[in-house]
């Protein structure tokens, strides 16, 4: 059960750290075992996936958008990450329990970024301003 417990606990760390991100939302498009994490900007139906947060074969895994140039470096340098599952592989990466928590932020925000950059200017303009206006109540 110790095992269980702490399966919640990471997932719950990733959740959040996904939905920390300016404009995010959890969608469960495939059911409630599957958390998929969006990003919309002006028109939330029109969200695109950043994250997807799923147990595969007992086994907690988050597939994250990747950068193709650092895909293969970031799998070599670590047993953690391996091919997007049901992914395109040279564009996501499954990551699995054992990496730090800023290296697992700095991998939430790449995927976040590369997903926000492929969007219409407006929407990028929108999600941004939703980020200055975040970090102007918190501090």
């Amino acid at each position: 059960m110790e095992n269980a417990a702490g399966d919640e606990e990471l997932e719950s760390m990733w959740a959040q750290l996904c939905l920390s991100m300016p404009g995010a939302y959890a969608d469960y498009p495939f059911g409630p075992e599957s958390t998929v994490f969006k990003v919309a900007g002006r028109d939330s139906s029109k969200g695109k996936m950043f994250g997807l947060l799923m147990h595969l074969h007992g086994e907690l895994v988050l597939n994250l958008k990747c950068e193709p140039a650092l895909a293969d470096q970031q799998r070599s340098e670590y047993a953690q990450i391996s091919p997007g599952y049901h992914m395109n592989k040279e564009h996501w990466n499954s990551i699995r329990a054992g990496l730090d928590l800023q290296l697992m932020r700095e991998l939430v925000e790449d995927s976040f970024d590369l997903v926000v950059d492929g969007m219409p200017g407006r929407d990028k303009e929108y999600i941004r301003l939703q980020a200055t206006i975040s970090k102007g109540t918190l501090d």
